[in-house]
């Protein structure tokens, strides 16, 4: 049994699932295993995504361990996103959705 988020899991998948699914956050912890990222990066990468969903998904990535955010004291204020260890353990499990889907998803060309 799994414990995620106060809830009880008899599935690792679901478990998972419970921590990096949805809409956005795959998509974050992608981007963010190619490196230390800032938000504005982060945001214009990700098509579609407003500002206050990026802002709320990585609040929730952070307080999951999956994340760090880095606040740098300058003018103007900075701030980076990155992977912790526990959120680059999910690096392979990346790699493997990309084989994957080189293997079996078909791209259009346009």
């Amino acid at each position: 049994m799994m414990k995620v988020h106060g809830k009880n899991f008899d599935c690792p998948v679901t478990a998972t699932l419970e921590l990096i699914g949805g809409r956005w956050k795959a998509p974050i912890l992608y981007y963010l295993s190619k490196g230390k990222r800032r938000f504005g990066q982060i945001n214009a990468t990700i098509e579609g995504i407003s500002r206050k969903v990026l802002t709320e998904q990585l609040k929730q990535l952070e307080n999951d361990g999956l994340i760090i955010r880095e606040y740098h004291k300058e003018l103007p204020p900075r701030v980076d996103y990155s992977l912790t260890d526990f959120g680059r353990s999910l690096e392979v499990v990346f790699t493997s959705i990309l084989e994957w889907a080189d293997t079996n998803l078909v791209v259009d060309e346009k």
